[in-house]
C-alpha cells in the first residue's frame, strides 16, 4: 500500500471574508475529491480569510501512480485563477 500526502498553501487575494474563503475552499475540496478520488481537508488557518492550508491524501498500490496523481493536482491548483498556490509539500509513504 502506498499513501501520497500533499500539503498545499493557498493565497486567496480576492477573499474579503471567511465566507468568501470557505466558498472557494469548499469548491476546491469537492472538485479534487470528485476528479481524483482523494481525501481533502482544510488543516490550518481556519480563521484567516485570505490563506488556506489543505491536506490531500491519495491511496494507491504503486508509488508512481500516487506521485503522478498528486503532481496533476499541483498543476491544476497552479492554474486555478481564484488563488495563488504559495507552497506545497508532497510525500509518498509506503507500507510493506
Amino acid at each position: 500500500m502506498v499513501v501520497g500526502v500533499l500539503q498545499v498553501e493557498l493565497y486567496l487575494p480576492d477573499a474579503m471574508s471567511l465566507k468568501d474563503k470557505r466558498r472557494v475552499v469548499r469548491s476546491v475540496k469537492d472538485r479534487l475529491h470528485r476528479d481524483y478520488l482523494v481525501a481533502v481537508a482544510e488543516v490550518d488557518w481556519h480563521e484567516q480569510h485570505r490563506v488556506a492550508q489543505l491536506g490531500i491524501a491519495a491511496v494507491s498500490n504503486a508509488a508512481d501512480h500516487a506521485q503522478s496523481m498528486l503532481d496533476r493536482i499541483v498543476r491544476q491548483l497552479r492554474d486555478d485563477p481564484r488563488f495563488v498556490l504559495n507552497a506545497h509539500r508532497l510525500e509518498i509513504l509506503t507500507a510493506h
